[in-house]
């Protein structure tokens, strides 16, 4: 009985040395091929919109939703005193608006620090006679959306060493977008580096932040498909910390406007396209 067990061994043996004679290199490419196979399917399989979908999204690009909300936010801000009274309480031309709005968030010497158009709106609404607008209501994120409207096709031209506050806030904003925390130890950085770009989570590709097509700080305040409802970038990012289990910076913080400083850095040069249409 032992001799078949023997020749049983020895054929083993000699299939194993054959296939060890398999070019490691061979393996490695066929491998990658693999990968390379399975993500594609991956990707196809997940995409972040069907067919169906897609042709909405292509429809709402020359209808966007966000449009009368627009117009609601141009009603009230008219009320406030509308281009004259934004360009009176910045302290510059009228004809200069557009271009200066391109660079917020800034640094506001009444205001005393670093601020988002939210929070000068806010303070114009104040001046007018308004209550105390939340920077989280409706009609908050119509009236942001419809003053960054105004420099449309204006270039983002964010001057991060315009002052040492602005500065100050861009090295906060980076902290925070590299830092992980909250239940998951997750950042921001974990979803937007170049090498996680592209990839699905939830059924979404990961987009680089800065890319043209995306540039977060040039296309939001943007109509978002799945809430039916206009979202600011400060609002967006909120959703994406409790989608993370972090702790939820409030809007108009020190920390949310440097987030917001941070990511309007990457899209320099690109033009503003508002409102935004995003899934």
């Amino acid at each position: 009985m032992k001799v078949p067990f023997m020749i049983f061994t020895m054929i083993f043996v000699a299939i194993a040395l054959y296939f060890m004679q398999f070019d490691l290199n061979d393996f490695q490419a066929l491998n990658k091929k693999s990968e390379k196979f399975f993500k594609n399917v991956k990707s196809s399989i997940q995409y972040s919109m069907t067919n169906k979908d897609r042709a909405i999204y292509e429809d709402m690009q020359e209808d966007n939703p966000a449009d009368i909300m627009l117009s609601n936010g141009e009603l009230i801000f008219n009320n406030m005193g509308g281009e004259k009274k934004l360009a009176s309480f910045l302290e510059i031309k009228e004809k200069d608006l557009p271009k200066y709005i391109a660079g917020f968030p800034r640094y506001n010497e009444k205001i005393g620090m670093v601020v988002g158009l939210d929070q000068v709106i806010q303070a114009l609404a104040y001046d007018a006679g308004y209550k105390k607008t939340r920077l989280s209501s409706s009609s908050m994120f119509s009236v942001i959306a419809y003053v960054k409207s105004l420099a449309n096709d204006e270039r983002i031209n964010i001057n991060i060493k315009e002052n040492i506050h602005l500065y100050e806030s861009y090295t906060l904003g980076k902290n925070i977008f590299h830092m992980k925390r909250g239940g998951r130890g997750l950042s921001c950085f974990s979803c937007h580096s170049q090498d996680i770009v592209d990839r699905v989570l939830r059924t979404q590709k990961l987009p680089n932040l800065g890319d043209r097509g995306v540039a977060a700080g040039a296309t939001w305040p943007a109509y978002r498909m799945t809430k039916s409802s206009l979202r600011t970038l400060q609002r967006r990012f909120q959703g994406c910390m409790k989608n993370s289990l972090m702790k939820v910076l409030p809007l108009g913080s020190a920390e949310m406007v440097a987030l917001e400083v941070y990511v309007t850095k990457k899209a320099l040069g690109h033009k503003i396209a508002i409102p935004g249409l995003k899934r």
